[in-house]
């Protein structure tokens, strides 16, 4: 049987529109009881046996046994021959897209992330103070879901910021091993002693800068990071993709440190005037709809015609997809070609559905570009395919989804820094400030704090 893609068409004129619509944007967040279980189990364990549990889940779920953690760890001599392994081609790719990340990030860093202070008209100092974390964790999907590009989009902006270290945990399950409630992989051959090491993910490592990185996934390598163990040390936050329960571990672990996002299903929402070729937008809507079947990609078009011809695109290249099938139920479950009015209306339309990623592919994307307010990213104008800004355009690729762009940003500079704020109150400030704050003081019945502030007026 011949595999079919047919989205959904909707069309705003429609006046079931608003349900049919409701219904697409419907994704539930709730992690299975029996998984949320299981990774408090993993936690508690790990907090309270260290080593000896992380251990024991790593033989469990990726069938890769040690006698140590610390035989788990890769080394610099590691990375180092991974990259001088691969090809030339590669190794090129990895250094000029970690140098174009590291450019925007830097530029980023001048623009928010730098302290700064001034003096008031009674010569007191108020400013704050930008200074980097001290360790972070960047958890980095291993086997056959191997990102080398995650691990770049999270060191790199982590090194920019002045991060002392940044401490990797990937898997490397080995072949035929059943990972449940582990790292979610299941590769490499059970019984042995060294996993499926990705060699690209290690050059990247090499490239990116990573201090320390252990051979570990799952919930098990959340806990050792958030609590640390007797040989991996605790971080101040943890970064990076993974499964449910990499997920699930990493809410749980929110508050003991901090965590970059709990991120949904990948996103692709395409605004166009018709005047891209369809087959460039149906590829790009392809290039989500492979991540998995509950990728979700939508295309918003007023031109009904060009929207028959995206169809026709999907249904002549998806026979030449690897990931056809994924691609094709991801389409058939969440994806939508929808008529608009104008492209007034689906501006208005992307920013009720707040997209990870949202292509203009218009002739004149700086028209629409001020009309849209909520996005991961926006992505300008035809020759601008979201694969860019995975790899290599600069920007950062960890971004929001679920509509949480509303409120959310992508992981950044700022994502690796605190702020403290920094006030020098003068002598002469202090009688102009003390009689308004000990007045407050007083009305809410702390009289210690008018105290405190009353004693230095003269």
């Amino acid at each position: 049987m011949t595999l079919q893609a047919k989205p959904v068409r909707l069309s705003t004129a429609d006046p079931q529109f608003e349900a049919k619509f409701k219904a697409l944007q419907h994704w539930s967040a709730d992690t299975d009881a029996a998984i949320e279980q299981r990774v408090a189990d993993i936690l508690g364990d790990v907090q309270q046996r260290g080593d000896a549990a992380v251990l024991e889940y790593t033989a469990r779920f990726d069938g890769l046994h040690a006698q140590s953690v610390a035989a788990l760890e890769l080394s610099q001599a590691d990375f180092k021959a991974a990259f001088e392994s691969i090809p030339e081609a590669q190794r090129k790719a990895l250094q000029d897209a970690e140098r174009r990340v590291r450019s925007y990030h830097e530029a980023q860093k001048k623009a928010c992330g730098e302290s700064w202070s001034y003096r008031d008209e009674n010569g007191s100092l108020l400013g704050q103070k930008v200074t980097p974390l001290d360790r972070v964790g960047i958890y980095v999907p291993g086997g056959k879901a191997s990102y080398p590009s995650s691990l770049i989009m999270n060191a790199v902006p982590a090194h920019v910021a002045g991060v002392a270290e940044i401490i990797m945990v990937v898997p490397t399950p080995v072949r035929g091993s059943v990972a449940t409630g582990g790292s979610g992989n299941t590769e490499g051959s059970a019984g042995a002693t060294k996993g499926e090491r990705n060699e690209l993910v290690l050059a990247a490592a090499y490239v990116a800068g990573v201090t320390r990185a252990f051979t570990i996934g799952g919930a098990q390598a959340v806990a050792a990071l958030a609590y640390g163990t007797a040989t991996i040390p605790a971080v101040d936050k943890i970064t990076g993709p993974g499964n449910a329960y990499v997920a699930a571990a990493k809410r749980r672990v929110f508050g003991t440190v901090g965590i970059d996002m709990i991120a949904g299903p990948s996103e692709i929402l395409v605004l166009a005037d018709g005047s891209t070729p369809p087959d460039w937008v149906a590829m790009d809507l392809f290039s989500q709809a492979e991540h998995d079947e509950l990728a979700q990609s939508i295309l918003l078009c007023p031109d009904a015609a060009y929207l028959d011809a995206v169809q026709a695109a999907i249904d002549r290249l998806l026979p030449e997809m690897p990931r056809a099938a994924i691609i094709a139920k991801s389409l058939n479950d969440r994806g939508a070609l929808i008529l608009t009015r104008n492209m007034e209306e689906a501006c208005a339309i992307s920013n009720r559905i707040a997209p990870e990623h949202l292509e203009v592919s218009s002739s004149e994307p700086h028209r629409w570009e001020p009309l849209l307010k909520h996005a991961g990213a926006i992505f300008l104008g035809a020759f601008t395919s979201e694969s860019l800004g995975d790899y290599c355009a600069g920007p950062n690729h960890v971004l929001p989804t679920s509509g949480t762009a509303r409120f959310s940003s992508p992981l950044g500079v700022y994502d690796f820094q605190k702020r403290s704020s920094l006030i020098e109150v003068s002598q002469a400030g202090a009688q102009v400030l003390g009689p308004i704050a000990a007045e407050l003081a007083f009305g809410e019945g702390l009289q210690a704090h008018a105290r405190a502030a009353e004693m230095r007026l003269k």
